[in-house]
């Protein structure tokens, strides 16, 4: 399996790390609500936890799981190319980035669905990525966290 490597120095595993980039944007698109910012991503099973008003219904997490797969089964390229942080504020979320970054930035794209700014290793197509699905989740003064992992 080829992914695209990282230029840092974070030990990651690809398909886990683009399954999460997928669900991020599921999440913004189905809830409105801004990408992870505590995420912890393994190979065995991994976590990341969303800012929301209210838990969501089995029906909605069934829903999450359903079009992450719907995604993932696009085979969709994933793709690396660079911008300025001024070119990437027009379309991408750069509030992550650490304070005082200037210049060029790497952003990640997954066909049309995703892009962000990520110095992460991924996959170079959503085909090597395996079946998604929700282990357990929780909610907790307005935090969901929800655990994943990959089947191939």
């Amino acid at each position: 399996m080829e992914h695209i490597p990282s230029e840092h120095n974070k030990e990651e595993y690809p398909p886990m790390h683009t399954a999460e980039h997928i669900l991020n944007q599921t999440m913004v698109r189905m809830f409105g609500c801004p990408r992870s910012r505590n995420a912890h991503i393994e190979r065995k099973k991994s976590k990341c936890d969303y800012l929301l008003s209210e838990a969501p219904s089995d029906i909605q997490i069934a829903a999450v799981e359903q079009k992450v797969n719907e995604i993932i089964a696009q085979n969709l390229p994933v793709t690396i190319s660079t911008a300025t942080i001024d070119e990437a504020s027009h379309d991408v979320d750069i509030s992550k980035l650490p304070e005082g970054t200037t210049g060029t930035i790497r952003l990640v794209k997954i066909g049309d669905y995703d892009v962000c700014a990520c110095a992460g290793a991924h996959v170079r197509n959503t085909a090597e990525i395996g079946r998604f699905h929700i282990l357990s989740h929780d909610f907790e003064n307005g935090r969901w966290r929800v655990r994943f992992k990959l089947e191939e």
